[in-house]
């Protein structure tokens, strides 16, 4: 009899559009709303609450929304993320093209699962993660930054949105489903996977269109749900910015695009001059393009040479970012950048990779602890990751922003002229990396490389 799995436990997707990058994206009214889950289509059964003890997961009550946030609870969550992520992206970046990742989708949606690990599983998922503090602490830190990040008051569109899919007759522990629903507002809804996983799988993939503006299809591979499926975690995250000052569509003209030293290609290539946050430093030069509202940006680095890609990204890590940041500058910047569209047709399968960065016990049939997600009184119904899924779209195109003008008049008494501000030059015309920050907390929302903006 085979042990019972969570197969896969974890799909974690993202699906981002950047400056109304659809020539005609979906009306306002069509956004589904996270504010308020759609309950359960089956009644599924759940464990009774045990009596509190040290090892139960928090529930409702233990992240109350009324209390206060504070800015270290709000960037707690978003510095573990950044670390995660670039030990993640190492492992990602070998594969070669375009590539982009949300190493925040990724990380909220292992969190989820971290929140019924148990013993050495959990020890080894919270290292691999960087997770810093006690259960309840960590769930809060998570769930005030996605509160944060959504607030409605923000001229940007960002969702995120969390469901747990679980086998209707199977039984799971209610303290996590309290924690993850009070954190993540990650509903559990039941489905068939014992009689119809197939149908399942739909249904989970269907759900992550409706939640990204159908940019993400088929983030589950047909063949993966089997019929010892008992729990699948999905986060979706989806970003909608307009740029603050759009680039002129009329400039955008085919440019040469260094493929390597010995290979190029004409590319559609946005054009713009304007005071920018901008440094050159070490080799390589970064370039901050902020969106409508100052809460978010996309940072650009770019290597000196044609073929400095691959040296950077081993170079770089969360304090080499929040480094060059702290070191932008605003400036005049001549600008050219290639408009770009990353659109993986196969979602990045992690469950390897993340078994190699330390945490194997997850993955392991026979060991894996999960005994806060469920407790069932046979080991062969317990649960264990399968695998662990991902995609991402990013899309990048001249539109977008609302256009703002700032007028300084300043009386100087009359001497002699200044010398012109110098233009600093940002010609993204060979391989580079992109990054979209939250602005407050710092978090990598996405990032990526583009290695050739003609391909998708």
């Amino acid at each position: 009899m085979t042990i019972r799995r969570l197969a896969p436990l974890v799909a974690s997707l993202l699906g981002v559009g950047a400056a109304h990058c659809n020539s005609n994206p979906p009306p306002e009214s069509q956004t589904p709303s996270t504010a308020q889950p759609q309950p359960p289509a089956e009644p599924i059964a759940t464990a009774p609450t045990p009596a509190p003890s040290a090892s139960t997961m928090p529930s409702a009550s233990d992240t109350p929304a009324s209390s206060a946030t504070s800015p270290e609870i709000v960037t707690r969550f978003a510095h573990d993320s950044n670390l995660f992520g670039f030990d993640l992206y190492q492992r990602v970046r070998t594969q070669k093209g375009n590539i982009a990742v949300s190493s925040a989708s990724i990380t909220t949606a292992l969190t989820m699962t971290w929140a019924g690990a148990k013993g050495d599983t959990a020890d080894q998922m919270r290292k691999v993660l960087h997770l810093e503090g006690t259960p309840q602490e960590v769930l809060q830190s998570a769930g005030k930054l996605s509160s944060a990040l959504q607030e409605p008051a923000r001229p940007i569109k960002f969702r995120i949105a969390n469901r747990l899919f679980g086998e209707k007759t199977f039984k799971f522990e209610s303290p996590f489903l309290e924690s993850t629903k009070a954190a993540f507002g990650a509903p559990l809804e039941g489905v068939d996977f014992i009689k119809a996983p197939e149908p399942a799988r739909v249904r989970i993939n269907t759900w992550v269109e409706e939640q990204t503006e159908k940019r993400i299809k088929d983030l589950i591979p047909a063949g993966v749900i089997k019929t010892d499926a008992r729990l699948v975690l999905v986060n979706a995250i989806y970003f909608l910015g307009d740029w603050n000052t759009p680039f002129d569509k009329e400039r955008t003209k085919p440019a040469a695009f260094q493929l390597s030293a010995t290979s190029k290609k004409d590319v559609p290539t946005m054009r713009r001059e304007d005071r920018l946050r901008f440094v050159q430093q070490d080799g390589l030069k970064a370039l901050e393009i902020g969106y409508k509202g100052g809460q978010m940006s996309m940072l650009f680095v770019l290597p000196d040479k044609v073929d400095g890609v691959e040296a950077l990204e081993k170079s770089l890590d969360n304090g080499k970012i929040a480094d060059l940041v702290s070191a932008l500058q605003p400036q005049t910047v001549n600008v050219t950048l290639p408009r770009f569209e990353i659109n993986p047709t196969a979602s990045l399968a992690l469950g390897e990779r993340l078994q190699e960065m330390g945490m194997p016990l997850a993955f392991d049939r026979r060991k894996a602890d999960f005994t806060g997600i469920a407790n069932p009184p046979s080991p062969q119904d317990r649960l264990y990751i399968s695998d662990v899924f991902h995609k991402a779209f990013v899309k990048v195109d001249e539109k977008g922003t609302e256009a703002a003008a700032a007028t300084a008049v300043v009386m100087m008494r009359a001497t002699a002229m200044p010398m012109p501000e110098k233009v600093a030059q940002f010609h993204a015309d060979h391989p580079f990396l992109f990054f979209i920050r939250d602005n407050a907390t710092g978090m990598i929302l996405f990032n990526g490389r583009v290695s050739d903006p003609s391909a998708k």
